[in-house]
């Protein structure tokens, strides 16, 4: 990785200068700054986040990176940082990556460059590696919903796993074992830990199903509703069903609804996430808690802690999801 005197040294210039032109200076010559930014682009040089911040001061920034803001469960997130923000006379500067690798780079990049030295970063399109470099960077930088064990003391995540095997083995606590799983096709950690998380509770109480038991959708209502829509066509006889989240359930269930088969009397349906939504649709939701608020909080916090050097203990890094009891869940005689 090229260095700042790497840099001085393509643009024959002194290191000094490299940080004059860096900082914006205004004793930086034309010459200076046109030398000085064509030698950072040929070597792939970014000035390191911590050093700008000691010579232009950070800007009481908070930068956050979630997949999409506009998605209610990031929004929470979101607010709770903020909350965590104007407590300590802060701003949040906010970033959508989409799960997608060169929109999260480019995210941070630009929270970074912003010199935000607290940032909550929920990434998972970039590689463990590359998230690493970017902690070496930044020391304010946490991951939520993200566990990579060099990073364990900056992570704050959730048991998918357990999650997922909760609500399965609450649908088999009441009576079900034919149990479809309605699954999400982003290829993230969380999806494919919750599908394990189904297949283990089935597994442990010796219920085998086939593959045709999963459908995948979008992780959103058009998604729900595709998976039940091809559930219903492989005529699978399932009475119970483990969405990935709240929404896929909450399209699962109006094909349902559009089907004429009854909820909870007919299927029951377990959602994740418990949102807004599993509690103000019909019947109302079965879910899996994720305190997202309560993890997004301890995330800022932790964040500025680590930004401005003070002690930070980190105990609680990994969440227990919790079930939660509504109306979509109901015993079943049919084995």
């Amino acid at each position: 990785m090229a260095t700042i005197k790497d840099v001085a040294k393509v643009a024959g210039v002194s290191v000094a200068t490299v940080s004059r032109v860096i900082n914006k200076s205004p004793k930086a010559s034309d010459s200076s700054i046109e030398a000085v930014t064509h030698a950072m682009s040929k070597l792939g040089y970014r000035p390191n986040a911590a050093a700008r911040a000691l010579v232009s001061q950070n800007t009481n920034t908070i930068g956050v990176l979630v997949s999409d803001v506009s998605d209610s469960f990031f929004g929470t997130l979101v607010k709770a940082v903020d909350s965590v923000a104007h407590e300590h006379g802060k701003h949040i500067l906010i970033g959508n990556g989409y799960h997608r690798a060169e929109e999260e780079r480019n995210a941070i990049e630009l929270l970074i460059n912003n010199r935000c030295d607290s940032l909550v970063i929920h990434s998972k399109g970039l590689s463990d590696e590359e998230l690493i470099g970017f902690a070496k960077e930044v020391k304010g930088m946490v991951l939520i919903n993200r566990y990579i064990p060099e990073l364990a003391e900056r992570c704050i995540s959730l048991d998918n796993y357990q999650g997922a095997y909760l609500a399965t083995e609450y649908l088999i606590q009441h009576g079900h074992t034919k149990i479809a799983c309605i699954a999400s096709t982003h290829k993230i950690e969380d999806a494919s830990q919750r599908i394990e998380g189904y297949l283990a509770a089935l597994r442990d109480h010796d219920i085998s199903l086939p593959n045709s038991y999963i459908e995948y959708g979008e992780p959103n209502g058009d998604g729900g509703e595709l998976a039940m829509a091809n559930l219903l066509t492989k005529s699978l006889d399932a009475t119970g069903i483990v969405a990935y989240n709240d929404y896929m359930a909450a399209g699962a269930l109006s094909v349902l609804d559009e089907n004429n088969i009854k909820v909870p009397e007919q299927v029951s349906i377990m959602g994740f996430d418990d949102g807004l939504i599993a509690r103000y649709i019909y019947p109302r939701l079965s879910t899996v808690r994720y305190p997202i608020q309560i993890m997004a909080d301890k995330a800022a916090r932790l964040a500025l802690a680590l930004a401005s050097s003070e002690h930070a203990d980190n105990e609680s890094a990994i969440f227990a999801p919790t079930l939660v009891h509504r109306n979509s869940v109901a015993h079943t005689n049919k084995r």
